[in-house]
Parts: structure tokens; sequence; C-alpha cells
């Protein structure tokens, strides 16, 4: 970290070099930045308040956006070398007459102002190599959408670092027709310690979301930083918790966040689509409960205590998944049959059914697969946080966590988190009735959205074509194609993040539900990769669903970080022929990384993988239970459709501890050649992979391809392999 030079804590400096420094100090503006010629370039800032991004940060605390903040007082920061860049997204084509920079201390000898229609393909239109740091008003004459500086010469031993980026246009720089930021809408429901009635209310939204398994509320429980005393939060369907700070300590609880199965007579297993994010919590016991099934994070959480993620009375459970989280005491899976717990800290860990997978989780129990069911890698290799919103001061910014690799422990905890903050000015606030049209008028504006709690019909298409672009939903916001539409398509660019919403398939096929980058996408994404983070997709349950492929990825480089892509097998519009849906996850593009998949009851794959060097770190199946018969399910001369297979044309690929279910309750007689399908070669590795016929009902002949032994008989007891080949 290079420190602030007002507060003298640099090498020392010689005289001339001091005065020097002084001097650029005395020369940044108190006020807006604006040029010599402004008036008659047209006075406003179109680059305030915009999406900005930049090649590299000194650390967490000197991002893009602080040099088109309008705060002369925050600044931009690089890494110290050469070449390194600023860029702007002015949400329009504009005509450019004017940029005036405002340098630190730490300035550029020799850069270029550049422009660009689309942020790949840049003109320059103006440079220097004499650069005198200062304030420097470049007058320039072009027309782009993304104006970038590309500094090739740093001034001094240091970065490149900006207090403000203004750039003035020939039309005065006029703002979006659509709006940013704005409230969070009725349903986002905002405490702090002082609000009457918490409880109350808290006991209000969960007596109507306890048991709504399908139903059309959408809850968002946001808690300003503070402790709050004698808090019991149950959570129900639909419904998020979560701490509106920048640390999961700045909002404690002396109390619970509790998930139970009493609505369904002590069995967990339908306990979907809920998270607890962001706070901590001293339980009343002792020890937290959260007894969840697939769709329920739980992120960026400390546990003052122990956590139980069984229901009262350990009933069945199928859960789940835990990251970014600190729990002091031991956790307790109990009958949970599966979980996968990523770059955390636990004190303890008391059993295993089937499946408990850990990636960089200190504390977690040594590898030891499949007795006890522990697959333990000591990091994760990619992992990028899910972003949040949270509150500075009293304006509401959206934190973006900064990709990790071979990440170990929670990103928190440890001085400020690393990443940067997006105000909420820069998102389009989504409220029930929005159009696509509304919404896609917005991206091409440069906002980034930020989906309130509610469902949202679309008939076209939502395409995410920057990069950057944060797309976050609130309370389970709920996405459905009305008329055949991919709902969501993504550019093949870098660093998009999608996290935190349902994507709910409509009565009309869709041929896609969400396609990462188009097909043949060819991009190196690897230092800034498209995250999905807790995203999930559905097909019926809510009513008729259909849909080919559920998601496709094809951008190279995505990390898929949390998902549940499920065709129904239970609820409204749900049989064979009712909701059907060939596919579950494809994957197109190398290098994926998928961290906590959980896929079920795919008409034939449910995941298929076609890109090479992909890597799976946790894998939940189950097979779709309404097959009618042998015939329904023949895959040619294989027995069945594998739950996981990886393309004969793929060389390497890696995967570690996934399991697949079958329960055949059409049809019990139905067998599987395999669970999983793989090319035989040296670069494919497949680590603590099980199946399980759950009493009986339906059996697999082998585990992988043909290896691993045969289920039998009712005992529902795990075929395990634990490396093939």
């Amino acid at each position: 970290m290079r420190p602030e030079v007002n507060a003298a804590r640099r090498r020392p400096l010689g005289l001339i070099a001091l005065l020097a420094v002084l001097l650029a100090l005395l020369a940044v503006p108190a006020g807006p930045l604006t040029g010599a010629h402004a008036a008659a370039c047209g006075t406003a800032n179109a680059a305030q308040g915009r999406t900005a991004t930049a090649s590299s940060t000194e650390n967490g605390s000197f991002s893009a956006a602080n040099a088109v903040d309008g705060n002369t007082g925050t600044r931009w920061s690089s890494a110290f070398s050469d070449p390194q860049w600023i860029q702007v997204d002015l949400g329009s084509s504009q005509s450019v007459c004017e940029v005036v920079l405002g340098w630190e201390a730490a300035y550029a000898k020799a850069y270029q102002i550049q422009l660009s229609a689309n942020g790949s393909d840049w003109t320059t239109v103006a440079s220097t190599t004499t650069g005198a740091g200062g304030t420097e008003t470049r007058a320039v004459s072009g027309t782009g959408r993304y104006l970038r500086v590309y500094g090739t010469t740093r001034a001094t031993a240091y970065g490149y670092s900006l207090w403000e980026l203004a750039v003035h246009t020939t039309d005065g720089g006029t703002g979006p027709v659509i709006p940013g930021g704005g409230d969070l809408g009725p349903n986002v429901l905002v405490f702090d310690p002082s609000t009457p009635g918490i409880q109350a209310r808290l006991d209000q939204v969960f007596q109507q979301q306890e048991s709504a398994q399908f139903g059309t509320g959408r809850y968002a429980l946001l808690f300003k930083p503070g402790t709050y005393n004698n808090i019991n939060a149950n959570i129900g369907f639909y419904t998020s918790i979560a701490g509106l700070g920048l640390s999961p300590d700045d909002t404690t609880f002396n109390g619970d966040v509790t998930v139970d199965a009493g609505w369904f007579n002590g069995n967990a297993t339908q306990n979907f689509w809920r998270s607890a994010e962001n706070l901590a919590l001293n339980p009343v016991n002792g020890t937290d409960r959260w007894a969840v099934a697939q769709a329920a994070p739980f992120r960026r959480m400390h546990v003052k205590g122990g956590l139980n993620l069984a229901p009262n009375g350990y009933g069945w459970a199928s859960g789940g998944y835990i990251a970014d989280s600190k729990i002091d005491g031991t956790v307790g899976p109990y009958s949970q049959q599966q979980w996968y717990t990523r770059d955390s800290s636990v004190g303890g860990w008391t059993n295993g059914v089937w499946n408990m997978v850990f990636s960089g989780v200190q504390g977690a129990p040594a590898q030891s697969f499949p007795n006890p069911p522990y697959t333990t890698l000591d990091t994760t290799p990619v992992s990028r946080e899910k972003p949040f919103l949270y509150l500075d001061g009293n304006d509401y910014k959206v934190f973006v966590p900064a990709k990790r690799t071979n990440a170990r422990g929670t990103s928190w905890g440890n001085g400020a988190p690393q990443g940067s903050s997006i105000p909420l000015n820069q998102f389009y606030v989504v409220k029930p009735g929005a159009t696509a049209a509304t919404i896609n008028a917005a991206l091409a504006q440069g906002l980034n959205l930020l989906f309130t709690p509610g469902i949202y019909h679309i008939d076209q298409t939502i395409n995410v074509n920057r990069a950057n672009t944060v797309v976050l939903g609130l309370g389970l916001a709920t996405i459905i194609p009305d008329n055949g539409v991919t709902a969501m398509k993504v550019a093949d660019v870098d660093g998009v993040k999608l996290a935190g919403f349902l994507i709910d398939a409509g009565a009309v096929n869709s041929q896609v539900l969400l396609q990462v980058g188009p097909q043949g996408s060819a991009a190196d994404h690897a230092a800034n990769p498209t995250t999905v983070q807790d995203v999930f997709i559905r097909i019926g349950g809510a009513g008729p669903g259909r849909a080919t492929t559920s998601m496709e990825v094809n951008s190279d480089d995505t990390v898929i970080d949390h998902t549940w892509i499920w065709r129904a097998d239970h609820g409204a519009g749900v049989g064979w022929d009712t909701n059907p849906a060939d596919y579950g996850l494809r994957v197109n593009g190398d290098d994926v990384l998928a961290t906590g998949l959980f896929v079920e009851h795919f008409k034939k794959y449910d995941v298929q993988w076609s890109g090479e060097r992909g890597r799976t770190i946790f894998f939940q199946n189950e097979i779709a239970y309404d097959a009618p018969d042998q015939a329904a399910i023949q895959n040619g001369a294989t027995k069945g459709w594998a739950a996981y297979k990886v393309d004969d044309s793929v060389n390497t690929h890696e995967a570690w501890g996934l399991g697949s279910y079958c329960n055949f309750t059409t049809d019990p007689t139905i067998r599987m050649d395999h669970g999983f399908e793989v090319p035989v070669k040296s670069g494919i590795k497949m680590h603590d992979v099980l199946v399980v016929s759950l009493g009986g009902m339906g059996q697999y002949d082998h585990v992988i391809n043909g290896t691993g032994a045969a289920t039998s008989g009712s005992s529902t007891t795990p075929s395990t392999v634990v490396s093939f080949p």
C-alpha cells in the first residue's frame, strides 16, 4: 500500500520534491473541476457518477469510482507499474470537447486520452509526453461512449493517481433519460436499532412466507449497522435478511436468524429460496439453527457460537451452502445429506451423511472420503464474493469484492475488505411493473441493475452488454419470460456480476433461460471473470414452465458460484410432458469453474460440459423422478442420461465431491448405466464421487462409466469411487 502524501508517511523527500508535492496538492480545486473554455464546451461533467473501471487499483480504498464521484477528497490510484488506465462509460455516445484531470502528486508524465464506441476499439484524441501534474485541461475533439486516460510513463515511483476526471461535451453532457438511484420499494424493510416493533414485523413477514413455497410474496429485511437485542428472525420462502454494514460485525444480533421445518412436519428438504448475509449473531442458546435445502445461501455471516443445520427433531434435510462466513463454534450438519462450505472458518464439524465438501475452509475436517464422507481442498482456485448492498453514512452503495485466487478463510476480518464500491445512483432500481424495454434502456445508458423484491414478467431478452455490469437481486427477485424469449443474455465481456435472483420459466418454451456469452465466445477473461452467484433457475412448480436448456455458459473463465437449477418435481404444472426441460447446465466455455453446483431432474443431461479445463467443486443431483419407463430415458445404447457428462472431445477436466441420486417414483424398475460419464484420458480426473438409490426406487449399475459397484436393494447406501480413472 502507498500511504497518503498528506499524512506524511512516505519516504522522506528532498526540499525541492516536497515543494513540488505541496504545489501539486494545492493545485487540486476545492469544487467541481472545470476547464478554461468549459463555458463554450458545455459546463456539465458528463463523467460524474458514471461507471468507471481501471486496469488496477493500489488497494480497495482507491477505486476507479473515486475519480468520477464529484469529490476531490477521494481518488483513484493504480498499481506501481506502466502502463495503466482508467476509463469511464458516459452512458451514451457523446461529442467530447474537453477533459480535465485533477492529478494527485503521483501523476502521468506521458498519457493518451482515447475514445471508443464499444469499450474495446480506441481512438486517441489527445496525448502528451510532458505532463506536469496538478490540474491539466485538455481540449479534445471526438465522439464516443467510453473515454479512457491511458498512462504510459509515470512521473514518480508510485502509480497513477487522479482526484477527479471531468469530461465536458458539446451538448453539456445531458444526463440519462432513465435516472439511477431512488427508493428501494415497499418490500425492502429497513430497520435500525431504534425502530419500534421489529420482532412483530419480522413475525408478520414470516407468518406470510413460512409455507408460501410457490407464493408471490418477496421480501428483503435489511438492518442498519448497530446492535439489536432479543431478536429471533425466522426466515421463510423468498425472504432475504442482511446487514447493511461493510463488515458482518457492523450489524450484531443478540439473538438468532432461524430456519426450521415446523411447516412441513419437521422435514427440511423443501426449505428453498431464502438467504442470510452480512450479520453477526450471538445465538440465545449458543447455537443458531439454519435447516435449509437448496437455494438458501448463508453468506458473509459471523456466528459467535455454533451452527445447527438440521431441523428440530433431526428430520430429513438436503442442503446446502455456506461461503465467506466465520462460525466460532461447531457446525453440526446431523441429518443433512450433503453440504458445501467455501472460503470460511469453522470451530469444528461434527459429522457427515453422504457428501460434505470444503474448499478454503479454516478448521475443516481432513480429507477422508468416503468414511467419513469429507472432501477437503485447502484453497479455492478462484473466487469473488457476491456483491452486496450497504450503507456508507446515509448513502446506499453496492460493494463489489475483489477476485481472489487460491483463497482460504473469509474475505473480511483483516482490515478493509478488498474491492470497489458503486453508488446507488449508478443503478437502475428495478421495481415491479418495469418493462424489459426500460430495463434494457437503462443498461444501454450504462446503469447497473438492482432488482427489488418482486416478480418481473418480460417480453424481450434482458441484454447485459457492458463489461463490469452488476445485476443484483434483493429478496429472490424473480424474472419470468412470457413469450419464449431467453430471460437474460450476457455479452462476451469482462467482469459481469449476476447475483441474487431467480429465473422462472414461462409457459412458452424458451430455448435458453440464461446465456452467459454468445455461442462461439473466445475472449480471455482470466483476469476479470464473469460471476454467476445465487442465481437460481426453475422450470415448473409455480405453474407450467418449459425450457430446452436452463443455463448455457459460453464465455471463458466464468465462475458459477452456487446455483440451483431445478426442473420441478412437485408443485403446480409438473409432469413428464407438462414442464419439459432437456438440459440443466451446458458449459461450452473454457476454464469455467463451478463451486457449489446443484442441478436436478432434467430429461437428458443435467450437466453437459464441452469446454476445456473445466472444474467443479461440489455437485448435487437428483435424476428426474417422473420418467414413465425405461424407454423414456434411453440414450442410444446407454440406459439413462448421465447426471454429469463430460464430452468425449474434452481433454482436461477435474471435479471433486459429486453425488447423484435416483428416485424413480413412477417406475422403480428403471436402471441407470451410471451417474457420471467422462472420457478416459490422463487429463480427466474425478475425485470422491457417489451414487445413491433412494429407498430402492430405481438403481445405478455403476458410478462412473463402467466403474464402481452397483447400488442395490432399498438400503439407501451410496456406491462410491474415490478416484477416476
